[in-house]
């Protein structure tokens, strides 16, 4: 019998009497793992071992895990600071026992809910009572994290899937694979194996030499396991970014581009924004300590600072509230991409602005929101106008049904709304597919004549700035946010999601 080098030596170290792992033949016979796993399959399609497959469960403690491990679990804290408190004698108030336990955040949440399941003891309307016979010091969820950080095994099922609950350990499954000899293999090894020449491919010198009448040819085993090999991809919401600028493209808008660091001037005062209203403190907006933007054009500058102070037309009426020229000229993150739309509409990019047009940008924005599971600090905004005569609230309107259409959105609902710079304004919203909850998606309007007319601009403007990420959350059904980019992002969920047109 002749057999390759790879599956001689398996053969060899292997044994008749013990079945013995893939990783120790690796380590017997100086091959790879996944060389020695694919001369076994081989094997075994021969008849001369045979493959037992089993899955191992492992468990790694998480960072979490670790900082309690230090400090404590938060419940045995808890526990604790009541002990002393006396409160194995007299209910003891819970904001007393948070401050002497070092709790704080979620830990305070967690040790509350964790407390009386351990019977550690009650909480009733605020004061906590401590049990005196509890042992914290045999805490079983402590010491199976103890054991595991020091490399044991731990075989109680229910508390692994409690403290995989509180996202305290990460368990995973492998599967190990062992060969044993069969009867076969042993005869043929008695008998005697010759090692084959095999090569892996047909070159062109095999040919023209004729060598290829005398080597043997490696057999592809299609059905072994090979290893995975998780290659680069486009992000989806990169995939969706270019997907909306290829549809708005066909529908004949042109793409904007501009600065991301931006004078307030061009971000709000040019949207009629006063500049003493809320979003415009640092409570929403990213200010940069850097110099002041020096080169924004003095006349248009002048016929913002009119609107403000006074109004358009003999019927308007200014904001009366203060307006400062080096405010206009600090630095900010832009908040909104409306900042592009003004730089094209004042002619300032460089833009034809000759009606009818339409522009359109999907870049990033920056705002100080709270986290949430619809809400980043930065996130895309698609931006887009149209300039032409005679636009219409039912023109905007259908230009939205006619965009998400594309994705498969249908059910488009929308709600008036105040906007200092469009009138009349009116936000959209989308049915989430899982949760069947309304989604805002995005804001819109038409501008207002304290917008245009400074810009010079004669005739109707329709706008709008919508949530790339809503999006992607109605087409894909992503709940929360966070789960396609940040430091919470799912890569796993990102490689498996299929791309939708």
């Amino acid at each position: 019998m002749r057999l390759p080098e790879s599956q001689l030596a398996v053969l060899e170290a292997a044994s008749a009497t013990e079945s013995i792992s893939v990783d120790r033949l690796a380590d017997n016979t100086g091959l790879k793992p996944e060389t020695v796993t694919r001369a076994a399959f081989d094997l075994r399609d021969d008849g001369l071992v045979s493959i037992d497959e089993t899955v191992q469960t492992s468990a790694e403690i998480t960072a979490e895990a670790t900082e309690y491990l230090e400090d404590g679990l938060p419940e045995v804290r808890l526990y604790r600071a009541a002990i002393d408190a006396g409160a194995d004698t007299e209910p003891v108030q819970m904001g007393q026992l948070i401050g002497a336990s070092g709790l704080a955040g979620p830990q305070v949440n967690i040790a509350l809910s964790n407390f009386a399941r351990k019977g550690y003891g009650s909480i009733d309307s605020g004061a906590v009572s401590a049990d005196p016979d509890a042992d914290p010091d045999t805490d079983p969820e402590h010491n199976a994290l103890a054991g595991l950080a020091d490399g044991e095994t731990v075989a109680d099922e229910d508390i692994l899937a409690q403290l995989e609950r509180r996202d305290l350990i990460v368990r995973s499954e492998q599967t190990v694979r062992s060969v044993t000899l069969t009867d076969d293999a042993v005869t043929a090894l008695m008998e005697g194996i010759e090692v084959a020449e095999t090569v892996d491919r047909l070159t062109p010198e095999m040919l023209t030499s004729g060598e290829w009448d005398d080597v043997e040819f490696t057999e592809y085993n299609v059905a072994a396991d090979a290893p995975s090999i998780e290659g680069g991809r486009k992000h989806i919401l990169r995939q969706t970014a270019d997907r909306v600028k290829d549809v708005l493209v066909g529908m004949g808008f042109k793409e904007m581009e501009g600065p991301h660091a931006d004078a307030d001037f061009w971000i709000n005062d040019c949207l009629f924004m006063p500049q003493d209203h809320p979003a415009r403190t640092h409570w929403d907006r990213f200010a940069l300590d850097v110099p002041p933007i020096q080169s924004v054009p003095e006349d248009l500058v002048e016929r913002v600072e009119d609107a403000h102070r006074n109004g358009v037309g003999e019927d308007g009426d200014g904001y009366h509230s203060p307006w400062s020229r080096g405010f206009a000229e600090a630095i900010a993150l832009r908040g909104h991409t409306t900042s592009l739309s003004m730089r094209y509409l004042s002619g300032y990019a460089g833009a034809d602005i000759e009606p009818p047009k339409r522009y359109f940008s999907v870049e990033k924005v920056y705002r100080n929101d709270t986290l949430d599971p619809t809400h980043l600090l930065e996130f895309f905004q698609i931006e887009g106008w149209v300039m032409a005569e005679d636009l219409s609230v039912r023109d905007l309107m259908g230009t939205f049904e006619e965009f998400y259409a594309q994705f498969g959105i249908t059910d488009i609902q929308f709600k008036p709304h105040y906007n200092p710079y469009t009138e009349p304004s009116f936000e959209l919203f989308g049915t989430h597919p899982t949760t069947g909850e309304l989604v805002e998606i995005g804001n819109s309007g038409m501008f207002r004549a304290e917008v245009l007319e400074p810009l010079g601009i004669e005739c109707d403007v329709m706008a709008w700035g919508l949530a790339l990420e809503r999006l992607l959350m109605l087409m894909y059904g992503f709940e929360d946010i966070r789960d396609v980019h940040g430091t919470l992002c799912d890569l796993e969920l990102l490689r498996e999601t299929e791309v939708l047109y």
